[in-house]
C-alpha cells in the first residue's frame, strides 16, 4: 500500500466496492476481480478507474494484487486483458496509467503492456507519472 492514496477501512471498502457495482451496472468500464487459476481464490483487482487529470478526464487501468501474487506475470497479465477489453470491445480511444515515480513494479507492467510515458503531474496532492497508450497504437502494435 505504499504508493496508495490511503488504506481504507472497512467502510470505505464497502463504499469502494459499491462504486464498482454502480458503474459495473450502468454499463461503465469499471473493475474486475482477479482470481488465482490454481484455487479459485480472490487475489487482486484490475480494470478501470475515471479520473480527471490535469482537467482531462480520462480511464485508467489501475491494479492491485496481494504481495504472495508479485513477480509472477499476473499483474501484467491483467492489465493486458484490460488494456484489450478497452480498445477491443468498449472500443476507448485512449488509456492511462498513473504511477508513483519510485513505484518500479507499475511502470514495469504498463510498459510491458504498451503504455508509454507522457508526463509528469500531481494527482490529489502525489506526484505521477502518466503513461498512455492510444487505439490506434494498440492496432498498430497487434499488427507488428
Amino acid at each position: 500500500m505504499r504508493f496508495s492514496l490511503r488504506i481504507y477501512s472497512c467502510k470505505q471498502t464497502a463504499a469502494f466496492l459499491e462504486k464498482i457495482l454502480a458503474r459495473q451496472n450502468r454499463g461503465l468500464p469499471s473493475q474486475f476481480a482477479v482470481l488465482s487459476r490454481a484455487d479459485n481464490r480472490l487475489i487482486g483487482y484490475c480494470g478501470f478507474f475515471h479520473q480527471e487529470v490535469d482537467g482531462t478526464n480520462e480511464i485508467e487501468i489501475g491494479y492491485r494484487l496481494h504481495p504472495n501474487y508479485w513477480n509472477k506475470g499476473l499483474a501484467t497479465e491483467a492489465a493486458q486483458a484490460a488494456r484489450d477489453h478497452a480498445f477491443r470491445d468498449l472500443n476507448l480511444s485512449r488509456v492511462i496509467s498513473l504511477i508513483h515515480p519510485e513505484n518500479a513494479a507499475s511502470r514495469r507492467v504498463a510498459e510491458k503492456i504498451g503504455l508509454q510515458f507522457e508526463h509528469e503531474t500531481v494527482f490529489k496532492g502525489f506526484p505521477a507519472l502518466v503513461f498512455t497508450i492510444s487505439r490506434e497504437r494498440w492496432l498498430t502494435n497487434r499488427a507488428a
